[in-house]
């Protein structure tokens, strides 16, 4: 078993997020976990689940039917990104592989660009070449001023490009804060984030967020197992203190693999869209039952 977990352009319309949901659920043995949306981000994340094969198919359609209902040159929110279907990571679960998820990558990106012509860049694991194995680089302003991998960014104006990779299981963690001064969150962002001198391993980004009149510290943890999440949110707590400020509230977004929650249940519980179904484990079992 592999997941996938697409971000996708779209976090204001509802319908259009359940049409691409739909549309991943359509393939044979895709299992969806979960979905959610976001305002400001204008964003959506999907989760799914299954044999390569499956997962396969479930992402390239999700791609297809976003290209169809998303303009990405009409798109605004405050997160990052190239894309209709921005990004589409493969992750191994047990009994999957980073090999299985790479081909999967490759498998999909070419099919996405010869059943929708939307091109794609391979990032991660699925990199092919050093200078795309990180997100950032690929999403800089005009890509990384070279050609996709895959096809011809020229080709779909009204898609954008998707990044397509295979990584190890990444938790993305949102901290609200008190305040609305947006410098504020990038300062603490960038006191914790791995590129700047922080936490190995954490990447860590402040956003404004009109929906909550506040400003957002959104955190992604890239390899948990060598993260003290505990660390992570005591420099947090202090770094606000510092700048006038207190955390005010926590999203968990997506699942968290039983291992890491284990390891800092405090930490994740904190969240306020926490239950027992965030953990991976658990939400796959209780979809089989």
């Amino acid at each position: 078993m592999i997941e996938c977990v697409p971000n996708f352009s779209e976090g204001r319309d509802e319908a259009v997020v359940r049409s691409i949901v739909e549309s991943i659920g359509s393939a044979e043995s895709v299992l969806v976990l979960g979905w959610e949306m976001d305002r400001d981000h204008n964003r959506s994340v999907v989760t799914f689940a299954g044999p390569p094969e499956a997962v396969v198919e479930g992402a390239i359609r999700g791609v297809g039917r976003a290209a169809e209902l998303i303009d990405i040159r009409r798109h605004e929110g405050v997160h990052p990104r190239v894309g209709a279907a921005d990004v589409i990571p493969f992750v191994p679960l047990d009994g999957g592989t980073m090999e299985q998820c790479v081909e999967a990558a490759h498998r999909a990106g070419h099919e996405i660009w010869n059943r929708f012509r939307v091109p794609v860049y391979f990032y991660e694991a699925a990199a092919k070449f050093a200078g795309r194995k990180r997100l950032e680089h690929v999403r800089r302003p005009g890509f990384d001023d070279l050609p996709p991998d895959v096809g011809d960014v020229a080709t779909n104006p009204t898609a954008g490009a998707a990044v397509v990779g295979a990584r190890g299981f990444l938790i993305a963690f949102n901290i609200n804060l008190a305040t609305r001064d947006v410098e504020i969150a990038r300062a603490i962002a960038k006191s914790i984030r791995e590129s700047s001198g922080g936490f190995p391993f954490v990447k860590a980004i402040g956003l404004p967020l009109a929906s909550r009149d506040c400003a957002q510290v959104s955190m992604n943890f890239v390899n948990f197992a060598l993260t003290s999440f505990d660390e992570v949110w005591g420099a947090l707590v202090r770094e606000a203190a510092r700048h006038g400020t207190r955390v005010a509230s926590t999203q968990l977004i997506g699942f968290v693999p039983r291992r890491a929650f284990e390891w800092a249940p405090d930490f994740f519980e904190r969240a306020e869209n926490f239950d027992e179904s965030r953990v991976l484990e658990t939400r796959i079992a209780q979809l089989l039952k």
